[in-house]
């Protein structure tokens, strides 16, 4: 019934920036976290970021932070996920999912296993 839709990845040099969108439709929650994931070739799926819509909380992964931010945009159904400094280790395809769990009470929302629906995903390479 939900269904998410991941745009925006491409090609891009080291340290060169790229925005990707995730576009919600289908849910009947108020409200929901909305994660971004990325599994590279021969590697496990890692969170990346979430986006908690009750109270506008973030998270990131520590390989991410300071260089992406998530946020929600002027669109209430679309989460973005700016990534700057972008480096040759962050090339993978990145997925977004939502979550029917807020991550108030110290839910780790990096584990995939609370999250209920994926989108295709979206190839992210970064290469000069």
């Amino acid at each position: 019934q939900v269904q998410l839709v991941e745009s925006g990845g491409g090609l891009v040099q080291p340290g060169g920036s790229l925005r990707l969108s995730c576009v919600v439709s289908g849910s009947t929650l108020d409200y929901y976290a909305i994660g971004w994931f990325r599994q590279a070739p021969g590697k496990e799926r890692e969170g990346v970021s979430c986006f908690t819509n009750s109270d506008g909380s973030t998270h990131y992964a520590d390989s991410v932070k300071g260089r992406f931010t998530i946020s929600t945009g002027n669109v209430e159904n679309t989460v973005y996920l700016q990534m700057n400094s972008l480096k040759p280790e962050d090339t993978a395809v990145y997925y977004c999912a939502q979550s029917p769990w807020t991550f108030r009470f110290g839910a780790p929302w990096n584990a995939s296993q609370y999250y209920n629906y994926w989108g295709q995903g979206t190839q992210v390479t970064v290469s000069s």
